[in-house]
């Protein structure tokens, strides 16, 4: 499995890294933000949506659990599992159109179980150091030609 992995030593270092997956993006991927509460999921997230939107305030879907962003090419569906009690919630939030037309940045993605597919980047943020590391992978072979090419 090829894997991708930047150290961020600050917030403002997150930021940059979430506007070089967005320059990466394409529609259909799927990017599952693992890490525990703090790590900067949400940071990378918005930084990510305002590379296609511009400034714009970017609010966290924690308790909306989505929120829906047009990008030039295609629709960004920013999921915040958190508050799910069950892996069935998703549908009920739309997950399913969300995977096939869009991008899709999901937060809290263990939620889903065995419903979150399989061929998405993982992104598993942790603590390093004074900051923390991000570790980029996925199973798919296209994908995996594609992450080697991720410039930060």
């Amino acid at each position: 499995m090829k894997e991708f992995t930047f150290y961020s030593k600050n917030e403002d270092e997150t930021k940059e890294f979430g506007k070089a997956l967005a320059a990466f993006a394409k529609k259909g991927d799927v990017f599952a933000l693992f890490g525990t509460l703090g790590m900067g999921k949400s940071v990378l997230a918005r930084a990510f949506i305002q590379n296609f939107i511009g400034d714009s305030e970017v609010p966290s879907p924690t308790f909306t659990l989505l929120q829906t962003y047009e990008a030039p090419d295609f629709e960004i569906f920013h999921f915040d599992l958190y508050r799910i009690k069950s892996a069935e919630e998703i549908f009920e939030l739309g997950m399913e159109d969300a995977l096939q037309g869009g991008v899709c940045l999901i937060e809290w993605p263990e939620k889903m179980g065995a419903y979150l597919p399989k061929n998405v980047f993982k992104l598993e943020i942790a603590p390093f150091s004074n900051g923390r590391r991000i570790v980029v992978s996925t199973r798919d072979e296209a994908k995996q030609k594609r992450l080697s090419g991720l410039e930060v």
